[in-house]
């Protein structure tokens, strides 16, 4: 339950360095797989509780239906965490370096692992325990949310072999390890913001004005068009009080509903109106390319460009834009807006800002235009995905935008967890990433995964700001298979060796063998 609320509203500083070492310290005993099961199966449960109110409020579910939903959920995840006391039993109870450095590399190979099975669901990674923690964020431009992850494991396993073998060595290798990684890239991190900031405002170049949108649009449970009429003026009215020569304008997910930009007229009238006045549009739309295809994109239109650069979302929502397994969980319903399931996107394409797009949907990896902006699109969901991300930044991506619709989950912990993945993602590609929410959290953040400004969850308001871009490619997303990489050959690794250890002390054990 610890291990759940650590992914709550408000975090704990200190409990992600050692919540966990409870599940490690289990490892020991005789039933530690099922022990583990019910450790994933209590976490996930908490830390997930947000979603049977989703379902019976906009799915339509009834309350025992959801509730069994979100158990089915929980118990696949819990699964994860069997896996690692399965595996990992043998190197708690060898101890020494097989515990302290092969259980780390265990449980980030199966974090990876379920950010890319069944579609991959690679939500409250261990890493967002520590989103307060200095330094986590500047770290991750070298290692990752997973390499990060690695740390927070490590510390864990540290506390529980002190608390297991009575020595204080193990708790100090495992907390000053951790806390000098984390002392020296919040010093470097630091630095290189501070220093880019300055370079650029000496040279007269103070930024390019951004105006990142939030109307606060609740979810409508009953069709009105009159309602939805009104609710798309008010998004489209705070658009045009943000819209200002040479500014962006960045509007959520669904905040144009149920106006679809290739099919109403109006709304390409209205767009047309803005961008007549010199500021540029980024927004999401319906995109409706067959009767059986169906994208959710985001569209950015612009004063200088000839034609609009659209991007489709390639991490749809399960559930909320597809049904997984439809055959036997067509039952469910979907939750998301429009008719019919969404058809995943297959180009990582960038949306470029003060440039000339090549093409005419906008300009795809590797054929970028020269000058300007290149926006790097994650569509809610898609920001929790490290590779997915990171592939934009090799591409040429200068700026990283999420545009999204929480509004779904209500006041609950559920946005907090969705910005905490957007602010990692912005420091593991040192890049400004601009996030609009329907209801919030709306944020600019920095480089280094702060936050400059935030729009309270549940208000309505419009953040103004300057950004700038980077074409600067970290270590981390020139590489981002690396870490789980190395992870998962470690713990193999460890894991093979523990058992080829197993074996040969029972041959040399064994009646007759020589002692």
């Amino acid at each position: 339950m610890l291990w759940g609320a650590a992914f709550g509203r408000t975090p704990w500083l200190i409990s992600g360095w050692l919540v966990l070492a409870p599940l490690i310290v289990l490892l020991g005993h005789p039933h530690a797989g099922r022990l583990a099961f019910l450790h994933g199966l209590a976490a996930w449960t908490l830390g997930m509780s947000w979603i049977p109110a989703t379902l019976i409020g906009f799915g339509g579910l009834p309350k025992p239906a959801a509730i069994v939903c979100l158990l089915i959920l929980a118990s696949y995840l819990a699964l994860y965490h069997l896996a690692f006391a399965r595996f990992g039993r043998a190197l708690w109870l060898r101890g020494g370096a097989s515990a302290l450095l092969g259980l780390p590399a265990l449980w980030v190979a199966l974090e990876w692992l379920r950010g890319h099975l069944i579609g991959g669901f690679p939500w409250n990674l261990a890493a967002y325990s520590w989103i307060d923690v200095p330094g986590a964020l500047p770290l991750s431009a070298w290692i990752g949310a997973f390499g990060v992850s690695f740390l927070v494991l490590f510390a864990n396993v540290g506390v529980a072999m002190a608390w297991t073998r009575k020595s204080f060595r193990p708790l100090a290798l495992a907390l000053l390890v951790p806390l000098l990684l984390l002392g020296v890239a919040g010093r470097a991190g630091h630095r290189w913001v501070l220093s880019h900031h300055i370079e650029r405002m000496e040279a007269g170049d103070f930024g390019r004005p951004v105006r990142i949108v939030q109307p606060n649009l609740p979810i409508r449970k009953e069709w009105d068009p009159a309602q939805a009429y009104r609710d798309y003026r008010k998004a489209m009215d705070l658009a045009s009080e943000s819209c200002e020569p040479g500014t962006l304008v960045v509007l959520p997910e669904s905040a144009l509903w149920p106006f679809s930009y290739d099919r109403d007229p109006n709304l390409r009238g209205d767009l047309a109106a803005l961008t007549a006045r010199g500021c540029s549009v980024l927004f999401n739309s319906q995109t409706e390319a067959s009767e059986t295809k169906i994208f959710n994109s985001a569209y950015l239109v612009a004063p200088t460009a000839p034609t609009v650069s659209r991007y489709d979302k390639r991490h749809l929502v399960p559930f909320g834009e597809y049904i997984p397994f439809s055959a036997v969980l067509g039952w469910v319903g979907r939750m998301a807006r429009g008719i019919g399931e969404y058809t995943p996107g297959t180009a990582a394409t960038l949306l470029p800002w003060n440039g000339r797009p090549e093409g005419l949907a906008g300009s795809a990896i590797g054929g970028t235009p020269s000058g300007g902006d290149r926006i790097g699109m994650a569509i809610c969901f898609e920001v929790v995905y490290p590779e997915g991300v990171a592939e934009l930044s090799q591409g040429g991506a200068t700026l990283l935008a999420t545009v999204t619709n929480d509004a779904w989950y209500g006041d609950t912990a559920a946005p907090y967890q969705h910005l905490r993945a957007a602010r990692f993602r912005a420091a593991e590609n040192r890049k400004t990433l601009l996030r609009s929410g329907l209801t919030g959290i709306s944020a600019l953040i920095a480089p280094d995964g702060s936050e400059r400004q935030r729009i309270a969850l549940g208000t309505t308001g419009v953040i103004r700001g300057r950004v700038w871009g980077e074409s600067e490619i970290t270590p981390y997303a020139r590489a981002p298979w690396l870490p789980p990489f190395l992870c998962s050959v470690g713990a193999l690794f460890a894991i093979i060796r523990r058992r080829w250890v197993n074996r040969r002390d029972r041959g040399e054990h064994s009646p007759g063998s020589p002692r």
